[in-house]
C-alpha cells in the first residue's frame, strides 16, 4: 500500500528520523523514496547560487543520515515556493504517502505564518505524515486509529494494519469518540468497548490480519480526547481519516472555515504529542 513516500525535507525537525522509524516497518522497507528539498526564488543570481549550494548540502547530509539502499532512494532539489513544490512532485511521482515537519501552529497562525504543511494539507489528495518540531519520534509499535463510520476511516484502518502486520509485539489501538461536546466526558474498555457497534468491523479486520488491538470507546469532545487517549496510550503513531479536504474547483482558495471552524483533524494535528498519520479516502 506505500510502494512510493515523498520526504519534504527543510533541514530543520524530525522528519527523517520518522522515515527512518517507518523504513523500520517491514511492510515499508521496499518502499521508494523522494527526498524534495525546496529551494525559494532568489532576487540575486548570487543569492540563487549560494541557496542551491545550501540545498545541496541539505540534500547530501540527508542522504547520508537516512542510510537508505541507494537502489530505492531520489535526491529531487527544487526551486519555487515549498507549498506549490511539495504538491506538484507529490502528483509527479504519484506519491503514497508524503512526510512533512511542522511547527504545530494553530489554525489562524497557520494562515497568518503561511505555513507549508498546513498548505499541502488543505490540498493534497494524498495521505500525509506529520511530526511536529516538539515531539520525540519513537519506534512504531503501538498505534491509534480513531474509528468512526467514513470511508476515510476504513482506508486509515487498513493502512495501519498493513503497518502492522509483521511487526513483532505490536498494539493496535482503536479509539470511537461519539462527538458530544457538552456532555461530561466517559470512557469504556475491554469488553465493555468492544460493544460499541462503530468498533465491530475495525475488530473483525484486526483479528483477520492476526494483529493485537485494545478498545476504548468515549463520549465527549472527539479532539480533545483522542489526543489524550494517545497520550495515555503512550501511541507511537496516531492515525485517523482525512478525506480529500478542498474540492478541486476551489483548490486556489485558502479553507478558512475549515481552517477556522471545528476540523477535527486540525484540531489533533496541533495537539497530539505524537506523529500523525492523516490517511486519505483513496489511501
Amino acid at each position: 500500500m506505500i510502494e512510493k513516500i515523498l520526504l519534504a525535507n527543510s533541514g530543520t525537525g524530525h522528519s527523517e528520523e520518522m522515515l527512518k522509524a517507518l523504513m523500520d516497518i517491514p511492510s515499508i522497507q521496499r518502499a521508494r523514496v523522494t527526498v524534495l528539498h525546496v529551494v525559494p526564488a532568489q532576487t540575486t543570481t548570487e543569492a540563487m547560487t549560494e541557496r542551491w549550494e545550501e540545498g545541496g548540502k541539505v540534500l547530501a547530509n540527508a542522504i547520508q543520515t537516512l542510510k537508505l539502499d541507494p537502489n530505492h532512494v531520489n535526491a529531487m532539489l527544487r526551486q519555487g515556493d515549498p507549498k506549490d513544490v511539495v504538491c506538484k512532485v507529490a502528483e509527479e511521482i504519484d506519491a503514497d504517502l508524503i512526510i512533512m515537519g511542522s511547527r504545530g501552529l494553530k489554525r489562524i497562525m497557520s494562515i497568518l505564518e503561511n505555513s507549508v504543511s498546513q498548505y499541502v494539507f488543505q490540498l493534497s489528495s494524498r495521505p500525509m505524515l506529520l511530526v511536529k518540531d516538539d515531539i520525540y519520534v519513537k519506534k512504531i509499535k503501538r498505534v491509534m486509529v480513531a474509528v468512526d463510520k467514513s470511508e476515510a476511516s476504513k482506508s486509515c484502518l487498513k493502512l495501519a494494519l498493513f503497518l502492522l502486520r509483521d511487526i513483532k509485539g505490536s498494539q493496535l489501538t482503536l479509539v470511537h469518540v461519539d462527538a458530544n461536546m457538552s456532555a461530561k466526558t466517559e470512557q469504556k474498555t475491554g469488553a465493555e468497548a468492544e460493544k460499541d457497534a462503530v468498533l465491530a468491523s475495525a475488530i473483525a479486520e484486526a483479528k483477520k490480519m492476526g494483529v493485537a488491538y485494545q478498545c476504548i470507546s468515549a463520549v465527549g469532545r472527539p479532539g480533545e480526547l483522542i489526543c489524550s487517549i494517545a497520550e495515555d496510550t503512550h501511541t507511537d503513531l496516531l492515525m485517523l481519516g482525512s478525506p480529500d479536504r478542498r474540492p478541486s474547483i476551489a483548490k486556489g482558495l485558502p479553507d478558512l472555515d475549515r481552517l477556522l471552524g471545528t476540523s477535527l483533524s486540525d484540531y489533533v494535528r496541533v495537539y497530539a504529542n505524537c506523529p500523525v498519520l492523516l490517511a486519505r479516502t483513496a489511501a
